[in-house]
């Protein structure tokens, strides 16, 4: 992509032009030295009525990299769109490593489609790639690699390099004749390399791989750490069967991030920006269902304590204020965990120390608050009691706040659940109703 373009502007732009100036927006230049996901981001951007027509305008041989790029959502939307002649068309240019990133949300008439029309080496690659789970690199791994036989000189790998249109700095992998991965060897060292000299003997054989089971995040972090543009990947009998490199690694990251930051709202990072509205909203329905049974489940602890409310109606005013503080405290704890089960730091090792840190910083952390709120509360409602009633509250909610931000993601984690959906509603609701129990139970204890 040219770098004097600038895609917000231009997102800008588009939408704020009536079809016609749309039309011709979309055939200019600078749309065409766009790429992939650049065009995908652009037509997402766009209300669905808007989208299609814009789609169709783009050249046929860039239908499938643009799709590719899109969220499932929105590709899922353009898809069922297409008439039956234009959807042919799509699938005939479809390849393995497409059709696996769009397999998870397409409905299976269309993938055994998409697979009829497969070339025979892209539908071995496809079954290979399904063999593995959404979460290992396996899956995801690029088979178009250069990979030479160690049995041949370096003049003989220059020739194959050049007839297989070899570009530089492209990794180049040598395997053996069981096609086992033996280590790499750059252009540079080819060329200045004896001429005669076997690249069995020129391979760099500490080579760093990835295994084709390892997840995503270990092989992300794989190559963020071995300081080179790709890696190999490898499965358990060594055989090469692809490579991970930095476009994917990256790739992979945002995804992570955009998956965690829409899961605390209870969404998906493939929702598209303009679902249709009865589906997005049967969608978020769910999520706020869940969340009104919890909200019940606070209510509930509080109408416990209607008596004590009903005699001192600073309760009433106070009782946010320890909901807001436990809620806070959980949430840093809970962020805290996720990053740390995601980039695989925490164990089974560490969890305990984990444990004891997070409940020592709870206990410091809601002394302190605990003992101004107390005051500001006994100088507004002029009672020592009341300052005394919230700071249990405060004390109590803070440490369990960093209790449960702990054990929640690790509990979630065992039972195959997603700490980042669900262990923040959980947390939420823990902390409402420990609080809640705390403050208004300590008030009934005194007061009463």
């Amino acid at each position: 992509m040219s770098h004097t373009i600038d895609l917000s502007e231009l997102i800008e732009r588009i939408s704020a032009a009536d079809t016609d100036e749309q039309r011709q927006l979309f055939n200019e230049q600078e749309i065409q030295q766009l790429d992939p996901g650049s065009i995908a981001t652009l037509l997402e951007a766009l209300p669905l009525h808007e989208r299609m027509e814009l789609w169709r305008q783009l050249p046929l041989n860039s239908h499938v990299d643009v799709l590719t790029a899109m969220r499932a959502d929105t590709r899922d939307w353009v898809i069922h769109s297409l008439s039956e002649a234009e959807l042919n068309l799509v699938l005939a240019k479809l390849d393995n490593l497409s059709l696996i990133e769009w397999a998870d949300s397409l409905p299976d008439e269309i993938i055994e489609k998409a697979m009829s029309l497969l070339s025979k080496d892209d539908l071995e690659l496809f079954d290979r790639a399904n063999q593995y789970s959404d979460d290992q690199i396996g899956r995801y791994a690029n088979p178009k690699v250069m990979s030479l036989p160690q049995g041949i000189s370096a003049k003989r790998a220059l020739v194959l390099l050049e007839r297989h249109g070899y570009s530089y700095p492209a990794p180049i992998y040598v395997v053996n004749h069981s096609k086992k991965f033996v280590g790499g060897v750059n252009y540079q060292q080819l060329r200045e390399a004896e001429p005669m000299a076997k690249l069995s003997t020129l391979a760099d054989r500490s080579f760093p791989v990835v295994e084709d089971d390892a997840s995503l995040t270990e092989a992300v972090e794989a190559i963020e750490h071995s300081q080179r543009f790709s890696l190999p990947i490898v499965d358990k009998q060594d055989q090469l069967i692809g490579e991970i490199d930095l476009h994917l690694a990256l790739e992979l990251m945002r995804e992570s991030y955009e998956s965690t930051l829409m899961a605390n709202a209870g969404m998906s990072e493939e929702d598209d920006l303009f679902a249709p509205i009865a589906k997005s909203a049967r969608k978020r329905a769910v999520w706020l269902g869940i969340n009104l049974l919890t909200a019940i489940l606070a209510s509930v602890t509080i109408s416990l304590f209607e008596d004590v409310i009903a005699e001192v109606v600073a309760l009433a005013v106070l009782m946010p204020i320890v909901a807001s503080m436990g809620g806070i405290a959980g949430s840093q704890t809970l962020t805290l965990m996720i990053r740390g089960m995601a980039l695989n730091q925490v164990t089974a090792g560490n969890r305990w120390s984990l444990l004891r840190n997070e409940c020592g910083i709870g206990f410091l952390n809601g002394v302190l608050w605990a003992v101004l709120i107390g005051l500001l509360a006994g100088i507004w409602f002029q009672s020592f009691l009341i300052g005394a009633i919230i700071a249990v509250g405060i004390v109590v909610n803070i440490i369990t706040a960093a209790l449960f931000g702990v054990l929640i993601p690790v509990a979630l984690d065992k039972f195959k659940l997603d700490p980042a959906l669900a262990g923040s509603v959980v947390l939420t609701t823990v902390t409402d109703v420990v609080g809640f129990f705390a403050f208004l139970g300590t008030a009934k204890l005194l007061l009463l």
